[in-house]
């Protein structure tokens, strides 16, 4: 009998829960380390929850079951709640996750776990705007210094939806604010969201809202989940309220700020889990699908802080998902 085999008959007799939204929100706090576990708790989210464990958060569209980020749980229970997910939905598609979740995947289900993206993480007490590397963001706050930009935080909204809207119009994509992926704008759940606000002239002309990272119930890093620009004043927003933003997180004692996803910047070399095949396809998709969004742009932008970069995955049963990749293209909002 194998060693993982005794682990998951420790665990015989877990049962899936039910949870409550605080106790959902109690796991967060515990086990929210990914990037996108505060996104998990997003309007339209379906759960799979086992007592004393944790939870998974997941979508559907068009009978396909997306699951967004790693399971929100100790890592040594992944193992545990990602093969009870299996028993229910063997064909669900993960999104969003890490290495170590391809691996079980791929090594307990045969499911391909395929580079989707990357994401990039700063160590905030080594952070500094020095260095040649670093010359785009300093001549973006030169330029927003000349323009007149403050930045403050606020713990109201100021013209927020009247920017986003504006904003959404010049972006690719221009009926409705991407979900899933990134979490809506307004949620009903706020606890330790940060906003900062771009001003000019005493208008606001752009913000980024941060969500928590946590684990053990301390919060180890922010994430800039959604920012918006006026469209009449684009130069050097983002980079002038991350760089106010990541003073006062450093100010703070906050180890981290983490990115967020990149998405399809990919490795050029395959894994052996990988689907070859898929992988090709998103290569071309991040040359050539610039009309669905600005994959470039977001990179060239992220990039920047020249943080350390590591991959993020996608999880599949099919060589070639491409009807999966259609719905999860629909439940984004993207097309």
């Amino acid at each position: 009998m194998t060693d993982q085999v005794l682990v998951l008959d420790r665990y015989s007799d877990v049962r899936q829960g039910n949870f409550s939204f605080s106790e959902r929100v109690n796991y967060l706090k515990e086990f929210g380390r990914h990037s996108q576990s505060f996104s998990t708790l997003q309007p339209g989210m379906d759960f799979f929850d086992l007592e004393g464990i944790g939870y998974i958060g997941y979508m559907r569209k068009w009978g396909n079951v997306f699951v967004l980020s790693d399971p929100v749980c100790a890592a040594e229970n992944f193992d545990l709640i990602l093969t009870e997910f299996h028993k229910k939905f063997p064909r669900a598609n993960y999104i969003q996750v890490s290495k170590s979740v391809a691996d079980i995947l791929h090594r307990r289900f045969g499911l391909y776990g395929t580079q989707f993206g990357s994401e990039t993480r700063i160590d905030l007490q080594k952070w500094s705007l020095t260095g040649k590397k670093k010359q785009v963001l300093r001549t973006a706050l030169n330029q927003a210094e000349k323009q007149g930009i403050t930045v403050k935080e606020r713990f109201s909204d100021d013209h927020t939806r009247e920017i986003s809207e504006a904003w959404i119009k010049t972006r690719k994509c221009k009926s409705n604010e991407i979900r899933f992926l990134i979490r809506p704008m307004n949620m009903n759940y706020k606890e330790n969201e940060r906003h900062f606000y771009a001003y000019q002239d005493g208008k606001a002309v752009g913000f980024i809202y941060f969500d928590p990272i946590y684990d053990k119930n301390k919060i180890v890093s922010y994430v800039p989940n959604i920012s918006r620009a006026s469209a009449d004043f684009k130069q050097g927003i983002f980079y002038t309220l991350m760089a106010h933003a990541m003073e006062v997180f450093k100010e703070e004692g906050v180890p981290f700020l983490d990115l967020g996803l990149i998405p399809l910047m990919l490795t050029k070399e395959t894994e052996p889990q990988e689907a070859g095949l898929l992988k090709k396809l998103l290569h071309l998709v991040y040359e050539k699908g610039n009309f669905l969004y600005n994959f470039k742009g977001l990179e060239f932008t992220k990039t920047r802080f020249r943080g350390e970069v590591f991959k993020t995955y996608c999880c599949h049963s099919k060589t070639l998902p491409m009807l999966e990749f259609l719905a999860m293209f629909k439940l984004t909002r993207l097309i």
